[in-house]
């Protein structure tokens, strides 16, 4: 009762069965700006209010959607022309042509807070004519198809944001999508059907999308039919295998996205103690992941030894070791521990993702099992936005923290954690490496960074395992596990589906046309990447 007067007074009444489609999820969205938007909810909700040039699919063949046709690259990889559809229109009206596009990146360009999706690599925007785009690029990009299905670079309406080009604007969205936005607020947003939609109208009348902050809530609001569908992220770990298990017996639609989204641990490399690397490869391997799995999430959640993807180019490598308590033991003793003298150090996790603090003990757990002598894990629990604020001070010895790329390519995930600009020995100084909380580098890491983004085939796994293994050794990350979007629907509505970046595909929602609830489980888009 407490929890429908809650969404009641929310404005979000517990479905009738042809009613539009509420789709619950945790996390507020302070910002719909795509020149900010960060979260995994903005993301989502952007892609339904808006296009990208070209869309990933589950074969991970490139799709056009507000472009026309493929990208064609010319000057050796140092040119990008992008034809674009002619029938598209903002949702005021105004017409997509080359101009709203140029005037979207190069917005982005010069706003954007999210450096790493572009980097360096775009020196000019340029309309070539009414409807092609081109793209000066400062050199050749292996990762520029997968870029240009960012969400970030979703073009928006040049007249709606003509007094927003140097600043955000946070609570509108005028895109180009199949739905437009009509209510805003950070714990709802109510969308409705474009009428004008250039490609297939949704399959629904209308969504809408609620965030609550409590797990118990959103669990409660999926199994008392308060809420149509509900997505994964901050859901308890228990309540996740419980919806497995629900579904795998024929009551719920589960549906799984590719596995996006990385877990692991930053130590903080350019100060006591773990300016030491053999400390720092002491943790590496003093940390049993597929125990981790098991214990914190039944095994949905798989062990993780790159920081890669295995479903992306190259990103099928392992070059993290394996648990090995007594290589952590012998590392640890030839740095003066184990003997009398006891390693101790503070592990940070988000407090407010529930999947962090049983991160933490169990390795607090392991750790105390294995090496009681010699390591000790102080646990830290701080919210995770103060952590975000804090992490480029060099705030945190270890802390625990998720990556999702941008686009669907190494470079998204590399190039975030390792880029360093401005590098003394072993430690950076000027770069994402900083901003990531590592502070960490190698000689030739850089440039083995760039030069993969350059290459095709064989050639650039060859460079992405150097730098794979540059990042092993150095052991200032230490990956944990994989995990895919999830999506549980009710059985009144058809089962969802993933795009091939991870992304839920609100337009295709939609009830059963008989009505029914039928019994059989759903799995719909699993995947073993």
């Amino acid at each position: 009762m407490a929890l429908a007067l809650a969404i009641t007074q929310m404005g979000c009444q517990a479905p009738p069965p042809t009613s539009r489609i509420t789709v619950a999820s945790a996390g507020r969205i302070s910002s719909l700006d795509p020149a900010q938007a960060s979260t995994l909810g903005a993301t989502q909700l952007i892609s339904a209010l808006g296009d990208p040039l070209y869309r990933l699919k589950r074969d991970r063949s490139l799709e056009p959607r507000l472009a026309a046709s493929a990208p064609v690259l010319s000057d050796g990889g140092r040119t990008v022309t992008v034809p674009l559809r002619t029938d598209v229109r903002f949702h005021d009206g105004t017409p997509f042509d080359a101009a709203a596009m140029a005037f979207s990146l190069r917005r982005f360009l010069e706003i954007g807070t999210l450096s790493y999706v572009v980097g360096d690599r775009i020196a000019a925007v340029e309309e070539a004519d009414s409807h092609t785009l081109r793209l000066r690029l400062s050199r050749p990009s292996t990762s520029l198809q997968g870029l240009l299905t960012s969400i970030n670079l979703t073009p928006i309406s040049p007249t709606a944001y003509s007094n927003h080009q140097d600043r955000f604007l946070h609570n509108r969205f005028v895109g180009t999508g199949p739905y437009k936005l009509t209510r805003f607020s950070e714990h709802q947003q109510r969308l409705e059907p474009f009428a004008q939609y250039w490609g297939e109208a949704p399959r629904n009348n209308g969504l809408d999308l609620i965030t609550l902050s409590n797990s118990t809530a959103l669990y409660g609001a999926l199994r008392s039919g308060e809420v149509d569908l509900l997505l994964s992220a901050s859901i308890d770990e228990d309540q996740r295998h419980t919806l497995h298990e629900r579904a795998s017996a024929g009551e719920l639609h589960e549906s799984v996205g590719p596995a996006m989204e990385i877990g692991y641990i930053t130590l903080l490399s350019n100060r006591e103690p773990f300016q030491d690397p053999n400390l720092r490869r002491a943790l590496a391997v003093s940390l049993n992941r597929s125990e981790i799995s098991e214990r914190v999430s039944y095994g949905l959640r798989r062990p993780l030894r790159a920081l890669v993807p295995p479903s992306l180019a190259g990103g099928a490598m392992a070059p993290w070791p394996e648990h090995n308590p007594e290589k952590a033991r012998e590392l640890l003793q030839a740095a003066g521990y184990c003997n009398g003298s006891t390693l101790r150090f503070p592990l940070t996790f988000r407090s407010n993702v529930p999947a962090d603090k049983l991160l933490a003990l169990t390795w607090q757990a392991q750790v105390q099992r294995d090496l009681s002598d010699c390591l000790v894990l102080d646990l830290d629990g701080v919210e995770s936005t103060t952590i975000y604020r804090q992490l480029g001070e060099g705030a945190f010895k270890a802390v625990m923290l998720d990556w999702r790329g941008s686009y669907p390519d190494p470079e998204a995930y590399l190039t975030p954690l390792l880029s360093c600009t401005s590098v003394e020995g072993n430690i950076c100084m000027e770069g994402e490496a900083v901003i990531s909380g590592s502070f960490w580098s190698a000689p030739g890491l850089q440039t083995a960074l760039l030069k993969s983004d350059t290459l095709t085939g064989d050639a650039r796994r060859t460079a992405l395992d150097r730098v794979d293994h540059l990042a092993a050794d150095g052991a200032a990350y230490i990956p944990v596990w994989l995990d895919s979007p999830r999506a549980w629907a009710q059985l009144n509505l058809n089962p969802p589906r993933f795009d091939g970046s991870g992304q839920l595909m609100l337009a295709e929602l939609e009830r059963r046309q008989d009505g029914a609830s039928k019994k059989g489980a759903t799995n719909t888009g699993a995947t073993n990447n």
